[in-house]
């Protein structure tokens, strides 16, 4: 498995590496990259862990690593790894 992508990932212009993220900001997950024997790895893990298209974000700390919500979980990964999961933004509530 390569990549998956969500079927409504057209709007390239909100769509962003999960690294890049800013604190508390929220999206939709549309793509998990896999480059690579050990990227491929990498990202079945994550889509095991239910980080996958269609799952709802939220960014919670950038540093020391990235930890983010990922529907009702709290996942901590590397920068390397949050960089290959692409995740389109969505409005933050008002």
């Amino acid at each position: 498995m390569s990549s998956m992508r969500l079927a409504f990932s057209s709007d390239r212009r909100r769509v962003r590496q999960l690294s890049s993220l800013a604190v508390g900001q929220r999206g939709v997950i549309v793509d998990v990259h896999a480059d690579g024997a050990p990227a491929s790895l990498r990202a079945e893990r994550l889509l095991s862990l239910g980080v996958s298209p269609g799952a709802a974000v939220t960014l919670l700390q950038r540093f020391p690593g990235v930890v983010f919500l990922c529907d009702q979980t709290e996942l901590a990964i590397e920068r390397g790894v949050a960089d290959a999961v692409l995740v389109r933004l969505t409005e933050l509530p008002s």
